[in-house]
């Protein structure tokens, strides 16, 4: 069975990019160091500290459920995620020019693009990642943990990561913490009503 994470970069007042999208803040850990981590797009190349390398090799991520905007902000990675692994993308209005990317267009929802994406992941993980997809997730209960890539930077405005959630509060474990340079790693795993 597949386990499903959230899993962003954040500022410390809690927003995943600025008021016009910018996130050279909260990705800026991704540069901030001198270990390189090889990634499947050869236009995107990491270069952070030893600690933050292990979080970036560790995970047995196998597929992907990435919003829709972030897909659309990104360019669809130019073809390919720096991940490497399909990518199901939930939306009501699939494109019609990425046909021959490791993409699979959802319209059947969020559910519908975690459960497709879960059994091609088997026993790995599914990353989920884009604000409104991990609160959906969230609301549905279809997260198993959240990873936050805390970055030391306020702000002041943007998009906030965990707004929106219908049913709060949400209970999550005591997190397992790495520090990083420029970047606190933190993962929580979510804790079910009744377990």
């Amino acid at each position: 069975m597949a386990t499903v994470v959230a899993d962003m970069s954040m500022s410390l007042d809690g927003f995943v990019a600025g008021p016009n999208d910018e996130v050279d803040e909260v990705f800026s850990w991704i540069t901030a160091g001198d270990v390189a981590v090889e990634s499947e797009n050869p236009d995107l190349e990491y270069k952070v500290d030893e600690a933050s390398a292990e979080e970036l090799q560790a995970p047995n991520v196998k597929a992907l459920v990435i919003g829709r905007r972030t897909f659309d902000l990104a360019g669809g990675w130019g073809g390919t995620h720096p991940v490497g692994v399909p990518v199901w993308i939930p939306t009501h209005d699939p494109p019609e020019y990425w046909d021959d990317a490791p993409f699979t267009f959802v319209t059947e929802g969020v559910e519908a693009a975690v459960k497709q994406a879960s059994e091609h992941a088997g026993d790995g993980i599914v990353g989920v990642a884009g604000v409104s997809v991990v609160q959906q997730c969230l609301n549905a209960g279809l997260l198993d943990a959240v990873r936050v890539s805390l970055v030391p930077y306020l702000l002041g405005e943007g998009i906030p990561y965990f707004a929106g959630l219908e049913e709060t509060p949400v209970k999550l474990a005591q997190p397992k913490v790495v520090e990083g340079k420029g970047v606190t790693h933190l993962q929580y795993e979510v804790e079910r009503s009744g377990s």
